[in-house]
Formats: C-alpha cells, sequence, structure tokens
C-alpha cells in the first residue's frame, strides 16, 4: 500500500508540468517543420511502415532530439490526430508495393526449394527399400532363398538409411536464418548429384533385373546397399563443401558503416559474396552499435548555423545575383574556417560536462532506488508469506524517482528513442528479481549496446540489398567490394586476402649457451 501511494504522489508530481510540455513540443514541431518540409530526404527516411508500439516513448523520433524539448513524460505519448507532418507520395506507394511483391516472390522461393529437396530426400531413402521389396512383390516364388548373408545385409541396410537419415536431417533440414539473391551453388550441385545417381541406379534396375526378373535375390538386396554406401559417400561429400571448406580463414575483410564511420575487422574462409554479405550482417548486429541518427544531426546543424549567419549584399545588379552570391559565401566560408574548430571544441566540450553531469545524477538517483527497495524487501520480509511485494510493484514504486535523471541523460545522449517506459521498467524488474547492483541495471543506459540489445521492431532491418560489381555467386578474392544497403545506411566491405606468411627455423646449438667461470685461488684482501 505504501508503494502504491509513493507512486501515485510521483505521478501526480510530473502531471503538473503537462500542460507546459505539450506547448513546448507544438512549438518545437512548429518551429522545425519548415526545414523538415524543404528537404525530401529527411521526409522520406522519416516515413515508417510500422504500427507504432502503445506504450509511451521516452522521446519523438530522432530528427526531432533536440535539447529545447521538456524533459517531462507527458509529451512523450503518441496521439493521432486528423492531420499529419508526415506525407507519403505516389513514389513512396510504389516502393511499398515492390517490397511487398518482392516478399511474396522471397517466400515462394524458400518453399519451392523446400519442396524440392523434401521430395528428393523422400525419394533417396525409399529407393534402396523399393529394390529390395519388388522382387518380394512381383515374382517372389521365382526368387532363390535368401541365407544367413542376405538377412545379415538387411540389419546393414537399415542401420546404414537410419545414420543417413539423421545426417541429412542436421545438415540440410535446418531453418533458413536468411534469403539469399541468388542460388547456393554447391548445394545445388550436391541435389543434382544425387538426382543423377538415383536415376541411374533406377535405370540400371529396369533394365537389368526388372526385365530380366532375376532370381539371384542376395545378388539384389547387395545392389540395394551399394547403393546406400554411395549415398553416404556422397553424405561426407556434402559436409565437406557446405561446412568443412569455409573454415580456414583465407581473407578479411573490414565493414565500414557509412554514416558514422564505425569499422570492425573479420576473417573469413572460402565463401561466395552472398553467403560473406550474411556472416557480415550476422556479425553486424552482434558487434556494431545501434545505428543513432541522432548523434549525426549535430554537424549538419553547425553546418546549417554557419551558413545561415551569412549575408550576402547584391551590389552588381540583379543580372549577376547569382555569381555575386555564390562568390561571397565561398569568400566568407574560407574567412570562417579558421575559426570553426574553435567552435567545434568548445560544443564539444561542453556537451561532455553535461554528460557528465546528468551521468552522475542518473548514477546517484539509481544507487537512492536501489537503497529504497532493499529498505523495501527488508520490510515485506517481516510480513507473512502472502504479502510479499511482485518485482513488477518493486520497480513501479522506484521507477518514478530516477524517471527524470533517465530521461534527461537519455535525451542528451540521444538515446531517447531506443528506450520506452514498458522497456525500462520490464529490465528494471528483471534487475530487482535477480538481486542486481544499480552498475548492472545503468549498464545498458550508460554504454550504448549492440544492435542485438534494443527492441526488434526499433532496430531489424527487414530488407537489405547487395550490391557487388561481381557475380554474387563467386568466391571471395583479393581487392573485392561490395555494399549492403538499407533505408538508413550502408555497410561498405573491402575483402583483403590474408599474405602467405613463410616461417623459417633457426637452430640453436646448446653448447653455445655453455661458459667456464675460472675463478683466481689468490685474492685480495
Amino acid at each position: 500500500m505504501s508503494a502504491a501511494m509513493d507512486t501515485e504522489s510521483t505521478y501526480s508530481g510530473y502531471s503538473h508540468y503537462s500542460g507546459h510540455s505539450k506547448k513546448a513540443h507544438r512549438q518545437g514541431r512548429d518551429r522545425h517543420k519548415s526545414p523538415r518540409s524543404k528537404d525530401g530526404s529527411r521526409s522520406e527516411k522519416s516515413v515508417t511502415i510500422q504500427t507504432p508500439p502503445a506504450e509511451p516513448l521516452l522521446g519523438n523520433d530522432a530528427s526531432r532530439a533536440e535539447d529545447g524539448q521538456d524533459d517531462n513524460w507527458g509529451e512523450t505519448t503518441t496521439a493521432i490526430t486528423g492531420t499529419s507532418e508526415h506525407s507519403i507520395s505516389q513514389e513512396d506507394i510504389a516502393r511499398i508495393s515492390k517490397d511487398l511483391e518482392d516478399s511474396v516472390g522471397l517466400d515462394c522461393k524458400r518453399y519451392l526449394g523446400l519442396t524440392v529437396a523434401a521430395v528428393l530426400g523422400l525419394l533417396v531413402f525409399l529407393t534402396p527399400i523399393a529394390f529390395i521389396l519388388l522382387p518380394q512383390i512381383l515374382w517372389r516364388d521365382d526368387l532363390e532363398p535368401c541365407g544367413t548373408v542376405c538377412e545379415g545385409l538387411f540389419i546393414s541396410v537399415a542401420f546404414k538409411l537410419l545414420i543417413l537419415l539423421i545426417g541429412t536431417w542436421a545438415l540440410f533440414f535446418r531453418q533458413p536464418k536468411a534469403d539469399i539473391p541468388r542460388v547456393f551453388v554447391f548445394r545445388a550441385l550436391l541435389l543434382v548429384l544425387i538426382f543423377l545417381f538415383v536415376v541411374s541406379y533406377w535405370l540400371f534396375y529396369g533394365v537389368r533385373i526388372l526385365d530380366s526378373k532375376d532370381t539371384n535375390y542376395q545378388g539384389i538386396v547387395q545392389y540395394a546397399v551399394s547403393l546406400v554406401d554411395a549415398l553416404l559417400f556422397i553424405h561426407y561429400l556434402a559436409i565437406v563443401l557446405l561446412e568443412l571448406r569455409q573454415l580456414q580463414p583465407m581473407f578479411t575483410v573490414k565493414v565500414v558503416r557509412s554514416t558514422d564511420g564505425e569499422s570492425r575487422y573479420y576473417s573469413l574462409g572460402h565463401l561466395s559474396i552472398q553467403r560473406a554479405a550474411l556472416v557480415v550482417l550476422e556479425n553486424y548486429y552482434r558487434d556494431f552499435t545501434v545505428y543513432n541518427p541522432a548523434l549525426l544531426t549535430a554537424s549538419k546543424s553547425r553546418a546549417a548555423k554557419h551558413m545561415a549567419g551569412l549575408k550576402v549584399y547584391n551590389v552588381d545588379g540583379p543580372g549577376n545575383n547569382a555569381s555575386g552570391q555564390s562568390r561571397a559565401m565561398i569568400a566568407a566560408a574560407a574567412r570562417r574556417r579558421d575559426s570553426s574548430h574553435n567552435e567545434l571544441y568548445y560544443e564539444e566540450a561542453d556537451q561532455e560536462r553535461r554528460v557528465k553531469k546528468r551521468r552522475a545524477r542518473l548514477v546517484v538517483a539509481v544507487e537512492e532506488a536501489f537503497t529504497h527497495i532493499k529498505r523495501l524487501q527488508a520490510e515485506e520480509q517481516q510480513k507473512a508469506p502472502g504479502e510479499m511485494m511482485d518485482p513488477r510493484e518493486a520497480a513501479q514504486a522506484i521507477f518514478p524517482s530516477m524517471a527524470r535523471a533517465l530521461q534527461k541523460y537519455l535525451r542528451t545522449t540521444r538515446q531517447q528513442q531506443y528506450h520506452s517506459m514498458e522497456s525500462i521498467l520490464q529490465h528494471l524488474s528483471f534487475c530487482i528479481m535477480n538481486n542486481m547492483t544499480p552498475k548492472a541495471f545503468l549498464e545498458r543506459y550508460l554504454n550504448p549496446g549492440p544492435t542485438l540489445q534494443y527492441d526488434r521492431d526499433r532496430w531489424f532491418s527487414k530488407q537489405w540489398t547487395l550490391v557487388s560489381e561481381e557475380a554474387v555467386t563467386s568466391g571471395l578474392q583479393d581487392g573485392i567490394v561490395f555494399v549492403l544497403k538499407c533505408l538508413d545506411f550502408s555497410l561498405v566491405v573491402n575483402v583483403k586476402k590474408i599474405p602467405f606468411i613463410k616461417l623459417s627455423e633457426e637452430f640453436i646449438d646448446p653448447k653455445s649457451h655453455k661458459f667456464v667461470l675460472r675463478l683466481q685461488s689468490e685474492t685480495s684482501v
């Protein structure tokens, strides 16, 4: 009951600023509406084809994350009205319809390949059984009796088929991680090889056994056993081509994100370009920090402020307006070039000071909140077992005391679009339930984590485009460059071959380390 009263009183304190926050948000939106309408690229990037989350967020879109907004939770609530500041053009609608058609085509291609593989696998496993059963069904009375050796071959066929079934399931029937633009060459070659192999066995079986009605049943069973042995060898070949061949590192790739220049290095084996792109994307979601376009707006606003501070006067008449303005702006930019680095230095120093200040406030607020929850836990332990507080209730009780400091810190570091109130409450209740420290709770917010750490709907890009001058089915080579594009940025991948290392050995004679120490019998005192 006391925790609920604390929560209610705290949220009543935040409601005092609700009117001011809505007014400030409306003014900020009107202030930034004009430049956004002039920039067509920014308006195109801001269109999202996803259902907005139901919970209130810690901030608006990255393009509107400005420091002038009011620091209250009320302004972050999304309201759907009759008008919208975003618009969708005919080109956007055409692009959306094209994406839907591409997604349908990818699904059909995925299921078609799976269906072909399943049908071929069923044919492979039923063929040896059919080889053994057809003579028993068609000319059973004319067959020679099956001896001990023939009956032992039945057991051999059964266990080999079981091993082949398990190996095929483990190697081929795995859930696909992605849709690649072209067919996987080695897998397609293996499927064609298996198909030709089974068809050739069926042709030989039909001509030499079915037509002539061979009575040597032991020879027929041995023929089926040879088929199963050959299939096992093909499965071994598939393991070598699909799994073992790519394990040895042969290339080093450098992945650079085009927007902020963050880069990583990875070692890859013999892979095609499209499979190397899949490996790069898997490592990108794990190793790269989440893409935050709000961090890139500082340089743009600084450049716009410099250009806005220039005044151009036309003294040559209306005829030379364009050329006069361009020359005047270039000359003014050249004169202010020397002073721009000072402005950048002081802006970065001021931003670093504000981040440290709000980080300290956040750390203190979280430590006090966790101290309060420990005191509540100590009080709850003295009560009856049925009155223990749930971790979710405890998180809701202490969250308002740290909410304002956390919100200000996320706004200063421009991370508010990646953390919703619901996600913070879930993380806080998880930390309380597992008896984690305040530092463990703050780790997610103080240091931007990898892309996989955040909500899937906020970071996951469903469509990547592979751009390469070489065929995507060709293997990696030294000097190849390909690009992975998504809606907001691209990953530039540069491939370098690991150089051949010549290692020589130098022999050291063990006797070379030996020496003789000669001491004089008489020494001076």
